[in-house]
């Protein structure tokens, strides 16, 4: 493949309904996207980089102006056999993980529709479905988290994961297990927490969770191993495992029981599958995380869900859960069991709609 040329385009997409957690509010996306041209193929990507910098380093604003300062005069004119030779086209520039994965996803797009083959295959994924969940945000009330749960639970999604912070989790637990006792609950803090709260976090045992994700510093896996041993609830490790190196570290020091694996904050999928194989290799389950992606990276995320040790029910969700309208078509649907098919039709399955895209597109730059 002859990187002919590389489009990169900021757009703007309202939200349904705003996203609170432990960061802030989020009302509408800013989303970069990614258009790779190689000898008549076109790949998308998405960098799944916020708006600020509170989720990780990374932006927007810088993502965009690393790709157009380093990454793209990297890439452009290069011929590849397959997309992940460009991993070693950016291993100059360190960091940056979501502009990387943005590019090189758009390549793997490129290389599946090249080859006429899935992207599951490519990947070296074994799922016809996959099993989805959702992350429901802070509410305004516990009567209201009550009402989207069950929205939820009806639509058919097989788990639940709630954001949290202090002064915010115990009562929503409380709430939820009363009403469903028996559905598979989980929580998120987004680092909301420290050492500190190691007694208070201990309480969370009681309410049967699935998992408690990322609840200390977003960088550390050390004082996750300390608090591991305290706590019964399996931590599962998000914002600190940026790459393989990291989830076979965090495993090995028992911080985690469950690995999150968000394919732009690993760098792209040849890491994200690395960090899979890894934990796969200890026995560790992992899942696939959400970034509140348009129907371009949500489409790339059932693909990667597909692989053999997927096996809980990630935040790959319904395109009408965020979306009056998303930019490819179909849009992504969930079935009344709680699971998505895995397309079996070269590239993504899902085209793009473009004219769409045109008008949503704020910015827009081709190299």
């Amino acid at each position: 493949m002859k990187i002919e040329s590389i489009t990169l385009r900021e757009i703007h997409m309202p939200l349904l309904y705003p996203f609170v957690t432990s960061f802030g509010k989020e009302i509408e996306r800013h989303i970069l996207l990614v258009t790779v041209r190689c000898e008549g193929v076109t790949g998308w990507g998405e960098c799944v980089a916020s708006e600020h910098p509170y989720y990780s380093e990374e932006c927007v604003a810088t993502a965009a102006a690393v790709m157009r300062q380093e990454l793209i005069p990297a890439l452009l004119g290069h011929t590849l056999e397959r997309a992940s030779d460009c991993v070693p086209l950016f291993a100059r520039v360190r960091g940056n993980r979501m502009a990387k994965g943005a590019l090189e996803n758009a390549l793997w797009e490129a290389e599946a529709c090249a080859k006429k083959v899935p992207l599951w295959k490519l990947l070296g994924g074994t799922r016809s479905e996959i099993a989805c969940g959702v992350s429901i945000g802070l509410q305004e009330s516990l009567d209201r988290l009550e009402e989207k749960v069950a929205v939820e639970l009806a639509a058919g999604y097989q788990r639940i994961k709630l954001k949290c912070k202090p002064g915010m989790d115990v009562a929503l637990f409380e709430r939820i297990r009363n009403r469903w006792p028996n559905i598979l609950l989980s929580c998120d803090a987004n680092s909301a927490y420290t050492l500190a709260d190691a007694e208070h976090l201990k309480t969370f045992d009681r309410f049967d969770l699935l998992m408690i994700e990322q609840p200390l510093w977003h960088d550390d896996i050390y004082n996750h191993s300390k608090l591991q041993k305290q706590i019964k609830t399996r931590i599962c490790l998000d914002e600190a495992i940026r790459n393989a190196r990291d989830a076979e570290a965090a495993i090995e020091l028992g911080a985690c029981g469950i690995v999150n694996v968000k394919v732009g904050r690993v760098g792209g999928f040849t890491e994200a599958v690395k960090v899979h194989d890894v934990a796969q290799k200890h026995g560790i389950p992992v899942w696939c995380g959400g970034m509140l992606e348009s129907g371009i990276g949500r489409a790339q995320n059932v693909h990667l869900s597909s692989l053999p040790d997927f096996t809980l029910p990630g935040d790959v969700s319904a395109s009408k859960r965020y979306w009056a309208e998303d930019i490819i078509e179909p849009e992504v649907t969930v079935s009344g069991k709680g699971t998505i098919a895995v397309p079996d039709v070269p590239g993504t399955g899902y085209r793009v709609n473009e004219d769409l895209i045109e008008r949503l597109t704020i910015k827009k730059e081709t190299f």
